[in-house]
């Protein structure tokens, strides 16, 4: 990396964050930034949208996290959820299935989506115009990077020109991919292992009469495993394990492909996007912080593919630290308070890594007797009930918990540390039902059975928090004050389904502390309303501002929808 000293005569831009990278997982953090009001620059080297169907899928956490950057709608159009998934041998013979359309976490999502990259691109990118205060650099690439105790200076050159110009940042995230210029210009080394074999992944459009493989599939075979499944918006995707002996120029060959795919399209129908070999990792960065630099994404950590959670975690990683620079940028909270980001995220994201090289282990059995083992037994723990739910209902997936980090008591306590459900619920004002995210807002929420009263005290006043007053079924919405001209700082809703309700009797409060992204910071049972706010107060480490007094002078961020 070169100097940063920027050209003689030149102004330097100041900018709150510095986002390098605008893949999805750049373009996601920056709406999440530009939804908080943080003034962002985003950088990407290339000049126009990746046009290659990389990333594949996303699960209902992602969903939930595009849905909190207000962009739920617009992404979720372009998606397909798959109702089934299944594991078949060589013979075509299914040992597994996994029966995602009977499945529900609980998070307001399907379990699975798949979407076409490209169009999730453009879709994040345009709506960052949202935002006067977040930019999109477009053809420009991060030369050079120092820092101090107040900021960073990043030097950025014009990819087309050569010109140079310096930017100050206060916090650089670097989202900007496996081969991060990031995480080199901190000079933080990955570890971990690559895998030898390498893969044919093959994107096409086909017409609905040309697909002979209708579900989602993991071939199983042991002479070759392949993956199989219809995407979004008329493509379907496929993934082939080469053999010993075989080059990429020949799996690449027209005739090679078609011969690949015949039995699961009609290769005469099939018109290839994308064609590529590679090979999959599993590669953690030995820190995701240098000072003010943070890394997210692939630049962070890579992982198998078997459980679709690359792209996934990546966004995980941008719901967790956009919300805690916003407050740390806004005085709200201690910069401190930024540790918590890999203390919280790393064992999750290696956690779920495991999972994925387990479930290769699996997929990837390469003789016929360990194939014809694995067939017959996971056949036959699937006849006991328990376990062909553990299966079928893909309760094998980790769930979203933290063990350490900012909630009460530093670390987790049953549902303290845990993603907070997402059901149904009546606002009054608006026309009917809503997710439960839609009538939060963006902060802190303390939510509890109206009747509980509000927490009390000028603690919780003077604490960046929402109020939620959860109603029972059946509550006409005519008696409850509309959340747009009720009280300062509380919402009232009614509990469509009883699963608020229920959810805090199952657990013995009166009262739930929830984070801005959504993980249950603490419960509150009774008494313990004032001992609540103290533990709030030290966790965001700040001195909460008076009453009245603005958090901020940024721009006013817009609302999620």
């Amino acid at each position: 990396m070169g100097s940063v000293q920027p050209p003689a005569h030149q102004e330097v831009q100041e900018v709150e964050v510095a986002v390098i990278g605008c893949g999805p997982v750049g373009a996601l953090t920056a709406n999440l930034l530009g939804a908080r009001g943080v003034t962002t620059l985003v950088v990407e080297r290339s000049a126009a949208p990746h046009g290659q169907p990389r990333a594949f899928s996303c699960d209902d956490e992602a969903l939930r996290i595009y849905q909190q950057a207000g962009l739920l709608d617009e992404v979720r159009d372009e998606m397909v959820a798959p109702p089934l998934v299944e594991y078949v041998n060589g013979a075509g013979r299914v040992f597994a299935r996994m029966r995602l359309s009977e499945t529900d976490f609980g998070y307001g999502h399907a379990p699975l989506r798949f979407f076409d990259q490209p169009r999730l691109e453009r879709t994040l990118r345009a709506r960052l115009d949202r935002f006067p205060h977040v930019r999109l650099a477009l053809g420009t690439e991060l030369v050079g990077l120092t820092q101090d105790e107040d900021g960073v200076t990043v030097l950025l050159s014009d990819v087309a020109t050569g010109q140079r110009r310096a930017v100050r940042a206060r916090y650089v995230l670097g989202c900007d991919g496996a081969r991060s210029a990031t995480r080199a210009a901190v000079r933080i080394p990955l570890s971990g292992a690559s895998y030898a074999e390498p893969w044919l992944a093959v994107s096409g459009d086909v017409p609905p009469g040309a697909v002979r493989v209708p579900d989602t599939t993991f071939v199983c075979d042991w002479r070759r495993p392949a993956f199989v499944s219809p995407g979004a918006a008329g493509s379907y995707r496929m993934e082939f394990m080469l053999r010993p002996g075989e080059t990429e120029d020949e799996v690449r060959r027209p005739e090679s492909i078609a011969a690949l795919v015949s039995p699961y399209v009609d290769p005469d129908r099939f018109t290839v996007t994308r064609a590529v070999v590679y090979t999959f990792h599993h590669l953690v960065a030995q820190r995701w912080r240098e000072g003010r630099v943070f890394l997210l994404g692939d630049a962070a950590h890579q992982m198998p593919p078997f459980m679709g959670q690359g792209l996934c975690s990546g966004l995980r990683d941008a719901a967790n630290l956009s919300w805690k620079l916003s407050l740390v940028l806004s005085g709200a909270a201690d910069p401190a308070v930024l540790d918590t980001y890999e203390t919280e995220r790393r064992p999750h994201t290696v956690e779920m890594a495991r999972t994925s090289v387990r479930l290769g282990h699996v997929f990837l059995a390469r003789n016929r007797i360990t194939a014809g083992l694995r067939d017959t037994a996971l056949r036959a723990v699937q006849t006991i009930p328990r376990v062909r739910r553990f299966v079928e209902r893909f309760e094998f997936k980790p769930v979203p918990a933290y063990r350490r980090g900012l909630m009460a008591g530093g670390r987790r306590d049953g549902v303290v540390g845990t993603m907070f459900p997402q059901p149904r619920v009546l606002v009054p004002g608006a026309p009917g039902e809503r997710l439960l995210d839609e009538a939060l807002g963006d902060g802190f929420v303390v939510l509890g059975r109206a009747g509980v009263d509000s927490p009390p005290g000028p603690l919780w006043q003077r604490l960046p928090v929402r109020f939620v007053a959860v109603h029972p079924p059946g509550t006409p919405l005519a008696g409850l004050p509309d959340s747009s001209g009720g009280r300062p700082g509380r919402v009232d809703v009614v509990d469509a389904d009883g699963v608020l309700g229920g959810w805090l009797r199952r657990h013995g409060a009166e009262l739930v502390v929830l984070r801005p992204d959504r993980f249950v910071f603490a419960l509150v049972r009774p008494g313990g309303v004032e001992h609540a706010a103290r533990d709030l107060s030290a966790a965001l480490g700040a001195p909460p501002e008076e009453p009245g007094e603005p958090r901020s002078e940024r721009p006013e961020a817009a609302p999620a929808r």
